[in-house]
C-alpha cells in the first residue's frame, strides 16, 4: 500500500511555484498526494500598491486550483524586503510551517540572481536540517526559476545543474494553463517568462532525461 506523500513547495513570490514546480505539483496531486504551497513575499507597499498584491494573490489561487494544491499560505512580506526582517524571525516562520505540515519532500528556490531567492534558500537550509521534524524529510531539492536562475555569472557563482528530472509530459498543459492565470506576470515571447519559453525549458529538461517534458531539480539531500 502506497502512503500519501506530503509535498511542501516554498516560493519567494507568487508564480515561482508554477514556473519551477508546476508540472510536478500537478503530478503529485493527481496521485492523491498532499501539496502545500508557501508564498513568502509579494507585490506589497512600498514598492507596489495593495491592489497589485491582491491581483497576484487572486491569480495564485486560480493557479493553485488548476494544479491541485491542497493547502497554501501567504506570509505577506513585501518583495525585496525579506532581508529587513530579523533573521531569527524569518527562520522561525519557515520552520513553523515545516514543523506543522511535516513534509516528506521540500522544494525551495535555487540561490540565484534574485536576493529574495537566496534568502529563502538559506532559511530553508536551516529549517530542513536533519534534526527534529527535519529527520522525516526524504528529499530537499531546489528548483529553477526562469528569468532569474539562468542569470547567474558562469563559474563565478553557482550554476543550476539538475540531478533529478521529473517527467511532466502528462501535466505540461496544466502547468501552462496555471501560468496563464498569472496575467500580470506572464510576458510575451521572447520574454523569459513567456509561455513559449516555459514550454521550451520543459521540453529541454525532458529530452535531457529521455522523455517529452520535464522539470529539473537539484537535490540538496535525499535519504531512504
Amino acid at each position: 500500500m502506497n502512503h500519501k506523500k506530503r509535498i511542501l513547495v516554498i516560493a519567494p513570490h507568487p508564480d515561482d511555484e508554477t514556473l519551477g514546480v508546476g508540472g510536478t505539483i500537478a503530478k503529485y496531486s493527481s496521485q492523491g498526494d498532499e501539496v502545500f504551497v508557501l508564498i513568502v513575499s509579494g507585490h506589497l507597499p512600498p514598492l507596489y500598491s495593495k491592489d497589485d498584491y491582491d491581483k497576484t494573490v487572486k491569480e495564485a489561487n486560480l493557479a493553485f486550483t488548476l494544479l491541485g494544491v491542497t493547502q497554501s499560505k501567504f506570509l505577506e512580506i513585501p518583495a525585496t524586503m525579506i532581508g529587513d526582517l530579523p533573521l531569527h524571525e524569518f527562520n522561525s516562520m519557515i520552520s513553523n510551517i515545516i514543523n506543522t505540515f511535516k513534509p516528506n519532500i521540500v522544494f525551495c528556490p535555487y540561490p540565484d540572481r534574485h536576493l529574495d531567492h537566496k534568502l529563502v534558500f538559506e532559511s530553508v537550509m536551516i529549517a530542513t536540517r536533519p534534526i527534529g521534524e527535519g529527520k522525516n524529510i526524504d528529499i530537499v531539492a531546489t528548483y529553477e526559476t526562469l528569468s532569474e536562475t539562468h542569470w547567474n555569472a558562469p563559474h563565478i557563482e553557482p550554476n543550476f545543474t539538475p540531478n533529478w528530472v521529473v517527467d511532466i509530459s502528462e501535466c505540461i498543459d496544466i502547468k501552462l494553463n496555471a501560468m496563464k492565470s498569472y496575467e500580470s506576470q506572464v510576458q510575451k515571447f521572447p520574454g523569459s517568462r513567456s509561455l513559449e519559453a516555459i514550454e521550451a525549458l520543459a521540453k529541454f529538461r525532458g529530452t535531457q532525461a529521455g522523455f517529452g517534458y520535464g522539470e529539473g531539480f537539484h537535490i540538496v539531500r535525499m535519504v531512504s
